[in-house]
């Protein structure tokens, strides 16, 4: 059994991986001179209304077609997600399913935007209600005048708010939000200078309400809002959490405090109370934007079938580079300012999700699992790393991410040269160049994905997350492992803690280090 609600068939997997080792691999260039139709054939576009009283169509792109991918490639990919039980995986995600099985857990990320059992959903619609009423009535001035807010988390309580914050309020922000995750008390200092306290909400973002670096920085906040001469400095704070007890014990009021279900992951909880930043910033209408293009990025991964699943095609590509060509990183570069902190939320969201080195079952995996997550900003990043990616020796799978609506009011040249460089990329990495110089030589051959979208709005930012979400389940369903656990990140933690009691046997070099830094 899977764990997933599917029975992995290991003989048809093993079947399929040998397929696919057979298989010859043409370059690019061939691909593309034996099919006229191969562009047609290898893009996907997912749509979604323009906005809730239009008819009008927005969405995005994904051109696959500059990936290795033919035929042969995908038949043999179709059989391998056939054996390793997809249909029923997917099934019981939305299903409610247990999908955790080393923490005996569903994952309902899903249902938060309508996507999910009856029960999931109306709970989902529930907590959100909530959610909109304490924005609308911090926009009212319930709590005084708020201008400002510290949104203080860590991880996913705090990549996937940064990422929408800085990508939604490029032109407006109803409240000025400073997301702080580092434990570094420079990170929390820069937040107070920049706010006026007499006017500042804090927004506490934990799971489980002991998150020791979140706790600390709340702590802190609080203090700061007592000396700068606030009266009730816990009369202005938030409590986004799975743990509500926990919250009230700490001292947040219950009308302050918005649950989310403890079946919602971290890294996948934006679109849950953890996204109460982003809806204070930008208001309650935005943030339904939002759900709605994920929805509609739910409804495509749910309904289609094989290679014409967006998000699972993707997986494919992964697969095929990781696994049979060796690629050990995959590059992520956003030709927009907005998406600038986009690479570092699929970092968290593909390499904690399945970094992992054993199956659902518990035996180790046979292959490598998830590449390492990198990128950048174009066309920065093109005067910093695009050397290796055209001459280096390491083959990178590279995603470009651009819109074809520029979010700025200057001349039109800037936009037109940004787009034009983000294509050129693709196509100089395919097509390579030669020479009689050595130096000047680019090999070619180098694959890309194109995701374009038609605006790089809140609906566009939230189907790209749930794009990445199912492509990031995908994977771990052909791979055969858990995404939803990170045990990884424990130990490190306890080891923190027992240096902090004085505690432990350590190696000498972490003896020598403690003592070097005044730890003991």
């Amino acid at each position: 059994m899977s764990g997933r609600g599917g029975t992995r068939d290991e003989g048809g997997i093993a079947a399929a991986w040998e397929r696919l080792r057979a298989l010859e691999t043409p370059r690019l260039a061939a691909l593309f001179a034996g099919d006229d139709a191969r562009v047609a054939a290898m893009t996907r576009r997912i749509v979604w209304h323009a906005g809730p009283d239009s008819d009008a169509e927005a969405g995005m792109r994904i051109d696959f077609s500059k990936t290795h991918l033919g035929d042969n490639e995908l038949a043999a990919f179709e059989a391998l997600a056939e054996a390793s039980g997809f249909a029923a995986a997917r099934e019981a995600l939305f299903s409610g399913g247990i999908v955790n099985p080393t923490e005996g857990r569903a994952a309902t990320h899903g249902a938060l935007r309508g996507s999910g059992t009856p029960a999931q959903v109306e709970e989902a619609e529930a907590l959100l209600a909530r959610m909109g009423m304490l924005v609308e009535a911090i926009h009212e001035g319930a709590l005084g005048e708020i201008r400002h807010c510290i949104a203080i988390g860590i991880g996913g309580s705090a990549l996937g708010p940064a990422l929408a914050v800085d990508a939604l309020t490029r032109d407006l922000a109803l409240v000025d939000v400073h997301v702080v995750s580092n434990i570094d008390g420079l990170a929390l200092e820069q937040a107070f200078a920049a706010c006026d306290p007499a006017r500042t909400l804090i927004a506490v973002a934990s799971k489980t309400f002991t998150t020791i670096e979140t706790m600390t920085n709340a702590d802190s906040a609080l203090k700061w809002l007592a000396e700068s001469g606030v009266a009730d400095p816990g009369g202005r704070v938030v409590a986004l959490t799975a743990s509500p007890e926990k919250a009230v014990e700490w001292g947040v009021d219950e009308t302050r405090v918005l649950p989310f279900p403890e079946s919602v992951g971290g890294r996948y909880s934006l679109f849950s109370s953890i996204g109460f930043p982003v809806a204070l910033a930008v208001g309650m209408e935005e943030f339904a934007a939002m759900l709605a293009g994920a929805k509609a990025v739910d409804d495509h991964f749910r309904s289609a079938e094989g290679r014409a699943n967006a998000p699972l095609l993707a997986a494919f590509a992964d697969q095929f580079y990781t696994r049979l060509k060796g690629c050990q990183t995959r590059a992520v570069f956003a030709y927009d300012e907005r998406l600038a902190l986009l690479p570092d939320y699929l970092q968290q969201l593909e390499m904690e999700s399945n970094g992992k080195s054993v199956t659902v079952e518990g035996a180790p995996v046979d292959g490598p699992t998830a590449p390492v997550t990198w990128g950048g900003v174009g066309t920065d990043a093109q005067h910093a790393v695009f050397q290796l990616l055209h001459q280096g020796t390491h083959l990178v799978p590279v995603d470009f991410i651009a819109a074809i609506a520029p979010g700025d009011d200057l001349d039109p040249a800037h936009h037109r040269t940004l787009l034009m460089n983000c294509l050129a990329q693709g196509a100089a990495l395919m097509a390579g160049k030669a020479s009689e110089d050595p130096a000047r030589a680019y090999p070619g051959d180098r694959p890309s994905t194109t995701f374009l979208l038609d605006d790089c709005d809140a609906a566009a930012l939230g189907a790209l997350i749930a794009f990445h979400e199912h492509r990031t389940f995908a994977n771990a369903v052909l791979m055969g492992i858990n995404p939803f656990d990170q045990f990884g990140v424990e130990l490190g933690k306890a080891i923190a803690k027992q240096i902090d009691a004085g505690e432990g046997d350590f190696d000498p070099s972490t003896r020598a280090l403690m003592m070097a830094a005044g730890l003991t």
